[in-house]
């Protein structure tokens, strides 16, 4: 056996091999989380079987599914890039987490890349859950799956961006507070179970240009009335994106 076979060789691992792990291991706390649990799994499902089972909200024509699906899976979006995100940032920031992983050798930047590769790896796993339940409810959807897969991307990164703004500047008990307030609202008033339509003419102007109301109406005129590309609701969702993580990269505190 040559010598130095076991000399000890102190230094980072390779930049890919770190990003990997701490995705692994991001996924890994927000699949454990009860809490994350309750926003990215339960809720989302009961409400896409609960009002496709019983006729709460007129929906218009068609099958309850055909036009709630859709925006659950908008829902499924900002439960994990918004308010789950942004709540686990937040005590993470609070309890100096972020600053000691800001320290090691995984550069901040592949800190960021890690949590939104987990965000995605999640919703993967919710898209596919709440697709297989909405077939068996009598889905039947339309439409480009390119275009499909555009707007939840964009809609992820319009989150993603939000939440960590709100995670990076406000202290962690104001950001669960304010990130469950923001997930209600939006649950409500934007276009996920109630039809814009049901509001008054003023409001639906407002919350059309909301990016839960984008990401549900472009995934609804896809999937339900097989629209090629919505390029008015891809352009809200850019512009949101543009500013939420434009403002995150130059507000997030990191202590």
């Amino acid at each position: 056996m040559s010598a130095g076979t076991y000399t000890p060789r102190p230094g980072a691992a390779p930049l890919g091999r770190m990003i990997t792990a701490q995705t692994a291991l991001e996924t890994r706390m927000l699949l454990r989380n009860g809490e994350q649990l309750l926003l990215t799994v339960i809720i989302p499902t009961l409400l896409l079987v609960l009002f496709s089972a019983v006729d709460i909200v007129d929906t218009g024509a068609g099958e309850s599914v055909d036009f709630l699906t859709p925006g659950i899976l908008a829902l499924a979006v900002m439960s994990t890039a918004f308010t789950g995100q942004a709540i686990a940032t937040g005590f993470e920031r609070r309890y100096g987490v972020l600053k000691r992983l800001g320290a090691s050798p995984l550069p901040r930047w592949a800190l960021m890349t890690a949590k939104t590769l987990a965000v995605l790896v999640t919703e993967v796993l919710q898209v596919v859950l709440l697709t297989v339940i909405a077939f068996a409810l009598g889905w039947s959807p339309h439409g480009n799956p390119f275009a499909v897969m555009l707007l939840l991307l964009l809609g992820t990164a319009a989150f993603s961006g939000l939440g960590l703004l709100m995670a990076g500047t406000l202290k962690a008990e104001a950001t669960l507070a304010a990130a469950n307030l923001v997930f209600l609202l939006l649950l409500v008033g934007g276009g996920v179970v109630v039809p814009l339509d049901k509001f008054p003419d003023a409001a639906q102007s407002v919350l059309g240009l909301l990016p839960i109301a984008a990401l549900s109406d472009g995934l609804r005129e896809v999937l339900q009335h097989g629209a090629s590309m919505p390029w008015g609701d891809l352009g809200i969702l850019a512009v949101w994106a543009v500013l939420g993580l434009g403002a995150a990269a130059k507000f997030f505190r990191w202590e």
